[in-house]
């Protein structure tokens, strides 16, 4: 089924990544983590659907998507850029593998981190956060989507990495075995892994390697 949404609100997150909320359609429901074909609803755009995961939470009275925006192309992400309050999106029904299973590791690259948003959001606002923990990789500084919220949220259970730039109260470098070997101690738990493909495809072989159990690796298959 097709859903007709107008923009109500948009802020800037990152120097390239926006917050869009819109309105819910009556009835609408999700489950945090979860994602939705999108499109804007225009002539040009209307048939160029992409995934977008929710970032808001399900009792919210709005949608939230939070969405990278790739200005170097003239794709769907360029033309969210570009989008204002009152314009239309259009959005399909909810689906998605990446859903909370129990206390574990969430372990995100880049725009990776936004079905994990919904979910720590969740956790925290139940008070389920203890026993979680998240492994954050960007670029640089300025990449990190949230960093102040995540960090309020789940203290030094957060953990964030810069992979281009050294700085200060943050890790530089990359989420490799070493890495993993030495943050991670406990590989009986839930592990939760979205980012770039090659990274989510890396990570599982050395989550695998290390003795974590396959069925506890979640990602968007």
């Amino acid at each position: 089924m097709e859903y007709r949404i107008k923009i109500l609100a948009i802020s800037e997150v990152t120097h390239n990544v926006r917050s869009l909320r819109t309105e819910k359609p009556v009835g609408y429901s999700y489950k945090p983590g979860q994602a939705t074909e999108l499109s804007i609803n225009n002539p040009e755009w209307r048939e160029q659907k992409r995934p977008f995961t929710f970032t808001s939470l399900e009792e919210d009275p709005y949608l939230e998507f939070t969405i990278k925006c790739y200005s170097d192309h003239e794709g769907v992400t360029n033309a969210v850029r570009k989008l204002n309050v009152g314009d239309e999106l259009l959005i399909g029904d909810t689906w998605g593998a990446i859903e909370y299973k129990g206390p574990g590791y969430f372990i995100a690259g880049g725009a990776g981190i936004t079905p994990f948003l919904a979910i720590i959001r969740r956790l925290s606002k139940d008070g389920q956060l203890k026993g979680n923990r998240l492994i954050f990789s960007n670029r640089t500084v300025r990449d990190i989507i949230g960093e102040k919220e995540l960090a309020g949220m789940l203290g030094e259970d957060a953990i964030f990495l810069t992979t281009d730039e050294p700085c200060d109260n943050r890790i530089n470098g990359f989420i490799d075995k070493a890495f993993i070997e030495h943050y991670i101690t406990d590989f009986t738990g839930h592990f939760y892994v979205c980012g770039p493909e090659k990274m989510v495809s890396d990570i599982q072989n050395i989550l695998q390697e290390l003795g974590a159990n396959p069925d506890s690796v979640i990602f968007e298959k």
